[in-house]
């Protein structure tokens, strides 16, 4: 059981906070800053692709530490387990001062230390996930935990309206790099005590009696589904949420409303996570999949279709709703598919999310460099986005065919 002191309410704040500092900020707070740095002359926009490509790499790189944390830990032995809530604490610790780090002029570091800030994120998201969901779970509710990805979106509505005050102060890239790392250091203080290492969770306990067995082969075959389609969600969101601010400023030179399309995707994470919280839990979850999958390549087409301030919002917003629903959603799968152990394949998920998050920036360099014109290369870099959103779905569809949920003995 949970430790007394922390109730459900209580965790999942936590939980929230966590991945509004790793997510909100550690990852995200470069797309609303990355006008101003354009701005500012500080770096140019091929240059901003491969700085965001960094970031993606050690996104990748932490989810593979966590994926491979059981296997390290068995040849480095009699060295302890890994701590969950250590490790989420030393990743926010990490996350506020990479963000700090950021403000230096220092721009051949700038590579290093928005690499090192993907993998702090990682981490902080594996195992955050992991301690929140197992300890929701054990409190009998396992609902709850969709509370914990609205933090994300809570952390860009927050970055991207306060990117866009700086942008009418006139202010700089880098006071706003600073801003964030004392919003991270003052959210990470709030919830340090909540992650204590004390606090870490109890062995697994063992499946539900008459549960159903699901076969090795056929569990190997599923696992490998699942992370193929949780990867296509990776590329299939991250040109829009690294380029939008700079896509809209180029299809609407001059609007006053430029800033807040990025806000409007956060506050679509915030009531995807919500809707997702107040779902029944029964039923398949692969085919709520294949609906967010779907919502999402319509809101990548919709800001393709109709270059509008309306199509703008309307796609930001439909991008938004499942961006962490997806997750809940698949980490649940994980957790169905690996009770006893659910840390390691959450990091094999999380690094196929981020080898889709790496190859998007660079391909929508390339396709920039060869385009015309910029609209039409970031167009063409869309429309990709989009097809692969619709394969994620039409690979849960054939999953939920092929693998039917087990259901349960009386």
């Amino acid at each position: 059981m949970s430790p007394p002191s922390l109730s459900p309410r209580r965790i999942a704040v936590a939980g929230l906070l966590s991945l509004a500092v790793a997510m909100g900020i550690g990852r995200f707070a470069f797309t609303p800053l990355l006008p101003m740095m354009l701005a500012d002359g500080v770096i140019t926009l091929p240059a901003a692709s491969w700085l965001a490509s960094a970031n993606y790499l050690g996104y990748l790189v932490g989810a593979l530490l966590c994926t491979l944390q059981p296997w390290l830990w068995r040849r480095l032995a009699p060295l302890p387990a890994v701590n969950g809530p250590a490790m989420v604490r030393t990743g926010l610790a990490a996350t506020t001062l990479l963000t700090l780090g950021m403000a230096m002029p220092w721009a051949a570091a700038w590579p290093l230390l928005r690499f090192a800030a993907g993998v702090a994120s990682a981490l902080v998201f594996v195992y955050t996930s992991g301690w929140c969901l197992g300890q929701l779970s054990r409190q009998g509710l396992p609902a709850m935990g969709a509370v914990i990805y609205t933090g994300p979106g809570g952390g860009i509505v927050l970055s991207g309206l306060a990117a866009s005050g700086m942008v009418a102060l006139g202010w700089s890239a880098a006071t706003g790099w600073l801003i964030f790392g004392g919003l991270a250091a003052a959210l990470t203080a709030v919830m340090w005590p909540v992650f204590s290492p004390a606090s870490d969770l109890p062995a697994a306990p063992p499946a539900a009696a008459g549960a159903v067995p699901v076969p090795a082969r056929r569990d190997r075959g599923e696992i490998a589904l699942l992370t193929l389609a949780y990867g296509l969600a990776g590329f299939g969101y991250i040109i829009t949420a690294t380029f939008l601010p700079v896509i809209a400023r180029q299809a609407l030179p001059g609007s006053p409303w430029l800033d807040l399309f990025w806000p409007i995707f956060g506050a679509g994470v915030v009531v995807g996570a919500i809707i997702a919280s107040r779902l029944r839990s029964a039923g398949d979850l692969r085919l709520r999949l294949v609906a967010c999958y779907l919502v999402q390549a319509l809101g990548i087409a919709v800001g393709v279709w109709s270059p509008s301030l309306l199509g703008f919002a309307a796609g930001s917003l439909l991008l938004g709703l499942p961006f962490t629903t997806i997750t809940y959603f698949a980490m649940q799968e994980v957790r169905r598919l690996r009770p006893e152990a659910p840390a390691s394949l959450m990091g094999l998920l999380t690094a196929m999310y981020g080898v889709g998050q790496i190859i998007g920036p660079p391909l929508a360099a390339a396709l920039l460099a060869r385009a015309p014109n910029a609209g039409q290369g970031f167009t063409q870099s869309l429309d990709i986005a989009a097809m692969a959103l619709v394969a994620g779905a039409l690979l849960f569809g054939g999953m939920a065919r092929l693998y039917p949920v087990p259901v349960p003995r009386a």
